[in-house]
């Protein structure tokens, strides 16, 4: 079963949004709704690790320090690409990011690139 784009949208404006809200409760049920029957989380040229691990991670270490922009969301079928800047700005730093998005029925897998 193919996702609406709808629901697609739905999700990463949502994940999005809660994250710059520091909404950690809404983030997470956002990744546990889609990825209910399966979530993998991968780094692009890192080791895999737990995808939950990962999430928990990216909270902790960056939440209260990182505002997310959206540049440019497309989506095709039950895939999307999304190209985002991760502002760190009491650093003044931008980290840009291509993140590879592929809904199933009830999994979603995420491959991050990052421009470090």
């Amino acid at each position: 079963m193919t996702l609406a784009r709808s629901e697609i949208e739905r999700f990463l404006h949502g994940q999005l949004d809660a994250w710059n809200a520091h909404d950690r409760e809404a983030f997470f049920a956002f990744y546990r709704e889609f990825g209910r029957d399966g979530l993998t989380i991968d780094y692009v040229g890192k080791p895999r690790r737990d995808a939950w691990a990962i999430l928990e991670t990216m909270w902790a270490d960056h939440n209260a320090r990182m505002r997310l922009e959206a540049v440019k969301a497309v989506i095709n079928g039950h895939e999307a690409a999304c190209h985002h800047r991760n502002h760190i700005d009491a650093a003044g730093v931008v980290i840009e990011t291509m993140e590879l998005y592929d809904f199933g029925d009830g999994t979603l897998s995420i491959r991050y690139f990052i421009d470090a």
